[in-house]
């Protein structure tokens, strides 16, 4: 699926430049001229970068970068002002309102295509660092969520933790001692056979899914990389 970009701008032509630029780039660019049409896509997940005008007929693109800062679904979507304003203290508030870069009018197009290329490359990035996923199961760090079979698991923060520890590391067998140290600390004594009783609980809540978590007798345990 193409990327999603949102284009807020209030000048006509400005705005279908931007969308036939973009689309030309195999983007999939949907456009508002205000904030009040803009709105409506601000919880749309698929939308990986924005394109804002600083100053709008019924809003300030700065108020809608707080917005979107402020929102679980755009906290860390890549946002992109376009203004006239070029002052150093524009742009330092255009930065301190959230956004990530900041382009000034009138702007090469081909300057504008890097600049979109290199946050979404970043976006792209720092969101694959964040999700983990081997087989059916899905764990995203920031947000202490898991899926199997993309059905949210509640787990405890001890279970999360053993479970982030396997799958950032697929086939690498943890020692009990490893996964104590890892997610409390050496400084606080628990037993092998407590990390035994968490992983029983962990595999419980996985379903399906918990044959990926081997055993290896003696030692530790697993991940298994199905890959």
């Amino acid at each position: 699926m193409s990327n999603r970009i949102l284009i807020i701008e209030d000048d006509n032509d400005i705005r279908e430049v931007l969308k036939l630029q973009l689309e030309l780039k195999q983007y999939a660019p949907i456009s508002a001229s205000n904030y009040i049409e803009a709105q409506k896509h601000f919880k749309d997940a698929e939308i990986k970068l924005f394109l804002i005008d600083r100053m709008l007929p019924d809003s300030s693109g700065l108020d809608i970068c707080k917005l979107l800062r402020a929102s679980d679904t755009h906290s860390k979507t890549p946002i992109i002002i376009i203004t006239a304003m070029a002052e150093p203290e524009n742009i330092v508030e255009g930065l301190d309102a959230g956004a990530n870069d900041y382009i000034t009018k009138p702007f090469d197009i081909n300057i504008l295509h890097a600049r979109v290329r290199s946050q979404l490359r970043q976006f792209k990035k720092e969101k694959n660092h964040q999700l983990l996923k081997v087989g059916n199961i899905e764990l995203h760090l920031t947000k202490c969520e898991v899926k199997v079979d993309r059905q949210q698991v509640h787990l405890t923060n001890t279970e999360f933790q053993i479970l982030a520890n396997l799958l950032q590391n697929p086939g690498i067998v943890y020692s009990r001692e490893k996964l104590i140290n890892n997610i409390l600390g050496n400084a606080i004594h628990v037993t092998n056979r407590t990390i035994d009783t968490h992983i029983a609980g962990l595999r419980k809540k996985l379903g399906t899914s918990s044959s990926l978590i081997e055993t290896i007798r003696g030692v530790g345990y697993r991940l298994r990389d199905n890959e």
